[in-house]
Protein backbone atom coordinates (compact mmCIF):
# COMPACT_ATOMS: atom_id res chain seq x y z
CA UNK A 1 0.00 0.00 0.00
CA UNK A 2 1.25 3.42 -0.78
CA UNK A 3 1.48 6.33 1.21
CA UNK A 4 -1.62 7.92 0.43
CA UNK A 5 -3.70 5.07 1.67
CA UNK A 6 -1.70 4.84 5.15
CA UNK A 7 -2.92 8.47 5.26
CA UNK A 8 -6.52 7.56 4.45
CA UNK A 9 -6.37 5.15 7.11
CA UNK A 10 -4.44 6.89 9.87
CA UNK A 11 -6.61 10.35 9.44
CA UNK A 12 -9.53 9.27 10.41
CA UNK A 13 -8.54 7.41 13.74
CA UNK A 14 -6.91 10.87 15.14
CA UNK A 15 -10.56 12.34 13.81
CA UNK A 16 -12.39 10.10 16.02
CA UNK A 17 -10.30 12.13 19.09
CA UNK A 18 -11.70 15.20 17.65
CA UNK A 19 -14.95 14.17 16.89
CA UNK A 20 -15.52 13.25 20.54
CA UNK A 21 -14.24 16.02 22.14
CA UNK A 22 -15.79 18.56 19.80
CA UNK A 23 -18.95 19.08 22.32
CA UNK A 24 -19.31 21.67 25.10
CA UNK A 25 -21.19 19.04 27.17
CA UNK A 26 -18.98 16.38 26.71
CA UNK A 27 -15.84 18.89 27.64
CA UNK A 28 -17.55 19.56 30.62
CA UNK A 29 -18.18 16.10 31.67
CA UNK A 30 -13.83 15.58 30.92
CA UNK A 31 -13.46 18.41 33.16
CA UNK A 32 -15.79 16.80 35.86
CA UNK A 33 -14.39 13.48 35.68
CA UNK A 34 -10.49 15.17 36.18
CA UNK A 35 -12.08 16.21 39.82
CA UNK A 36 -13.00 12.18 40.61
CA UNK A 37 -14.81 8.99 39.43
CA UNK A 38 -18.44 9.54 39.01
CA UNK A 39 -21.52 7.57 38.29
CA UNK A 40 -24.35 9.00 35.91
CA UNK A 41 -27.05 10.25 37.96
CA UNK A 42 -24.03 12.24 39.67
CA UNK A 43 -23.03 13.75 36.61
CA UNK A 44 -26.43 14.53 35.46
CA UNK A 45 -27.63 16.59 38.62
CA UNK A 46 -23.73 18.42 38.06
CA UNK A 47 -24.40 19.25 34.76
CA UNK A 48 -28.09 20.06 34.48
CA UNK A 49 -28.89 17.31 31.91
CA UNK A 50 -30.69 14.58 31.50
CA UNK A 51 -29.47 10.81 32.67
CA UNK A 52 -30.24 10.03 28.78
CA UNK A 53 -28.16 12.71 27.58
CA UNK A 54 -25.01 12.04 29.73
CA UNK A 55 -25.02 8.46 29.06
CA UNK A 56 -25.49 9.10 25.51
CA UNK A 57 -22.40 11.59 25.71
CA UNK A 58 -20.54 8.90 28.12
CA UNK A 59 -20.83 6.65 25.02
CA UNK A 60 -19.48 9.20 22.51
CA UNK A 61 -16.41 9.29 25.04
CA UNK A 62 -15.85 5.95 25.99
CA UNK A 63 -16.05 5.26 22.05
CA UNK A 64 -12.80 7.25 21.56
CA UNK A 65 -11.41 5.34 24.66
CA UNK A 66 -11.19 8.82 26.51
CA UNK A 67 -13.35 7.45 29.28
CA UNK A 68 -13.61 3.79 30.99
CA UNK A 69 -16.41 2.59 32.73
CA UNK A 70 -16.48 -0.01 36.36
CA UNK A 71 -19.42 -1.48 37.37
CA UNK A 72 -20.08 -0.73 41.34
CA UNK A 73 -23.12 -2.52 42.82
CA UNK A 74 -25.90 -1.08 40.73
CA UNK A 75 -24.16 1.20 39.10
CA UNK A 76 -21.48 2.37 36.49
CA UNK A 77 -19.09 4.48 37.27
CA UNK A 78 -17.03 6.49 34.88
CA UNK A 79 -13.40 8.07 35.13
CA UNK A 80 -10.48 9.39 32.35
CA UNK A 81 -8.89 6.46 30.96
CA UNK A 82 -5.61 7.86 32.01
CA UNK A 83 -3.13 10.87 32.63
CA UNK A 84 -2.57 11.51 29.04
CA UNK A 85 -6.27 12.72 28.58
CA UNK A 86 -5.95 15.15 30.93
CA UNK A 87 -3.22 16.36 29.92
CA UNK A 88 -5.21 17.01 26.63
CA UNK A 89 -7.83 18.63 28.03
CA UNK A 90 -5.94 21.00 29.52
CA UNK A 91 -3.79 21.58 26.42
CA UNK A 92 -6.52 22.14 24.09
CA UNK A 93 -8.33 24.53 26.80
CA UNK A 94 -4.76 26.52 27.27
CA UNK A 95 -4.81 26.92 22.96
CA UNK A 96 -8.52 28.32 23.18
CA UNK A 97 -7.12 30.80 25.89
CA UNK A 98 -4.29 31.90 23.80
CA UNK A 99 -6.32 32.00 20.78
CA UNK A 100 -9.60 33.32 21.47
CA UNK A 101 -10.06 36.38 23.09
CA UNK A 102 -13.82 35.75 24.07
CA UNK A 103 -12.32 33.65 26.80
CA UNK A 104 -10.78 35.93 28.59
CA UNK A 105 -13.32 38.66 28.17
CA UNK A 106 -16.12 35.87 29.44
CA UNK A 107 -13.73 35.49 32.85
CA UNK A 108 -13.40 39.63 33.06
CA UNK A 109 -17.50 39.46 33.18
CA UNK A 110 -17.86 36.78 35.86
CA UNK A 111 -14.70 37.30 37.72
CA UNK A 112 -15.66 37.44 42.00
CA UNK A 113 -15.31 40.75 43.29
CA UNK A 114 -12.42 40.77 45.86
CA UNK A 115 -10.84 37.99 44.74
CA UNK A 116 -8.66 39.82 42.43
CA UNK A 117 -4.37 39.44 42.18
CA UNK A 118 -2.11 37.28 41.14
CA UNK A 119 -2.67 34.00 42.13
CA UNK A 120 0.03 32.01 43.94
CA UNK A 121 2.53 29.76 42.12
CA UNK A 122 2.78 25.91 42.45
CA UNK A 123 6.61 26.50 43.08
CA UNK A 124 6.10 28.70 45.84
CA UNK A 125 3.33 26.50 47.39
CA UNK A 126 5.66 23.91 47.48
CA UNK A 127 8.67 25.74 49.40
CA UNK A 128 5.62 27.73 52.12
CA UNK A 129 3.91 23.98 52.39
CA UNK A 130 7.78 22.42 53.36
CA UNK A 131 8.08 25.24 55.60
CA UNK A 132 4.66 25.05 57.42
CA UNK A 133 4.05 29.04 56.71
CA UNK A 134 0.45 28.34 55.12
CA UNK A 135 -2.78 26.67 55.02
CA UNK A 136 -3.76 25.29 52.22
CA UNK A 137 -7.68 24.55 51.80
CA UNK A 138 -9.41 22.18 49.13
CA UNK A 139 -12.66 23.91 48.64
CA UNK A 140 -14.53 21.34 46.31
CA UNK A 141 -16.60 18.86 46.97
CA UNK A 142 -15.47 16.14 49.53
CA UNK A 143 -16.38 13.83 47.33
CA UNK A 144 -13.57 14.93 44.95
CA UNK A 145 -11.25 15.51 47.73
CA UNK A 146 -11.35 12.03 48.74
CA UNK A 147 -10.60 11.24 45.14
CA UNK A 148 -7.80 13.15 45.21
CA UNK A 149 -6.01 16.00 46.45
CA UNK A 150 -2.72 18.18 46.71
CA UNK A 151 -0.95 16.88 49.89
CA UNK A 152 -1.34 18.87 53.04
CA UNK A 153 -5.02 20.36 51.72
CA UNK A 154 -7.95 20.65 54.20
CA UNK A 155 -11.03 19.83 52.85
CA UNK A 156 -13.60 22.43 53.45
CA UNK A 157 -16.33 22.64 50.86
CA UNK A 158 -18.03 25.63 49.74
CA UNK A 159 -20.99 25.12 51.62
CA UNK A 160 -19.20 24.21 55.19
CA UNK A 161 -16.53 27.60 54.68
CA UNK A 162 -19.11 30.24 55.90
CA UNK A 163 -19.55 28.18 59.43
CA UNK A 164 -15.54 26.71 59.49
CA UNK A 165 -14.27 30.25 58.98
CA UNK A 166 -13.46 30.93 62.54
CA UNK A 167 -11.84 27.95 63.26
CA UNK A 168 -9.02 28.60 60.43
CA UNK A 169 -5.45 30.21 61.71
CA UNK A 170 -5.13 34.26 61.45
CA UNK A 171 -1.26 33.64 61.49
CA UNK A 172 -0.63 32.19 58.49
CA UNK A 173 -1.81 33.48 54.91
CA UNK A 174 -4.11 30.72 53.43
CA UNK A 175 -4.60 29.33 49.76
CA UNK A 176 -7.51 27.97 48.33
CA UNK A 177 -7.71 26.02 44.87
CA UNK A 178 -10.61 24.22 43.19
CA UNK A 179 -11.29 22.57 40.62
CA UNK A 180 -9.42 25.11 37.86
CA UNK A 181 -9.16 28.24 36.13
CA UNK A 182 -13.07 27.89 35.16
CA UNK A 183 -13.81 27.28 38.91
CA UNK A 184 -15.34 30.02 40.80
CA UNK A 185 -15.56 28.01 44.21
CA UNK A 186 -11.75 29.20 45.22
CA UNK A 187 -12.50 32.85 44.22
CA UNK A 188 -15.56 33.12 46.45
CA UNK A 189 -13.34 31.31 49.16
CA UNK A 190 -10.63 33.70 48.56
CA UNK A 191 -13.64 36.66 48.75
CA UNK A 192 -14.94 35.54 51.92
CA UNK A 193 -11.95 34.91 53.64
CA UNK A 194 -10.57 38.16 52.79
CA UNK A 195 -14.21 40.04 53.89
CA UNK A 196 -13.06 38.26 57.74
CA UNK A 197 -9.88 39.76 57.70
CA UNK A 198 -7.72 36.54 56.17
CA UNK A 199 -4.90 36.71 54.17
CA UNK A 200 -5.97 34.61 51.18
CA UNK A 201 -4.84 33.72 47.88
CA UNK A 202 -6.10 31.37 45.10
CA UNK A 203 -4.16 28.92 43.83
CA UNK A 204 -2.48 29.47 40.19
CA UNK A 205 -4.97 26.50 38.56
CA UNK A 206 -6.53 23.83 41.06
CA UNK A 207 -6.22 20.19 41.07
CA UNK A 208 -6.20 19.28 37.44
CA UNK A 209 -3.52 21.28 36.66
CA UNK A 210 -1.55 19.96 39.55
CA UNK A 211 -2.93 16.65 39.01
CA UNK A 212 -1.51 16.83 35.25
CA UNK A 213 2.13 18.47 36.52
CA UNK A 214 2.56 15.25 39.00
CA UNK A 215 1.13 12.35 36.96
CA UNK A 216 3.79 9.58 36.69
CA UNK A 217 2.29 8.36 33.58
Amino acid sequence: MGHREFKKRIYPEFARIAQAMASDKRLELLDLLAQAPRHVEALAEETEMSVANVSQHLQVLRAAHLVEADRAGNRVIYCLSGPDVLRLWLSLRGVAERRLPEIREISRLFAVEGADGEPMSHSRLAAELAADRLVLLDVRPELEYEAGHIPGAISISPEELPRRIEGLPHDRPIVAYCRGDYCLFADEAVALLRKRGFEAYRLDGGWPEWAAANAHA
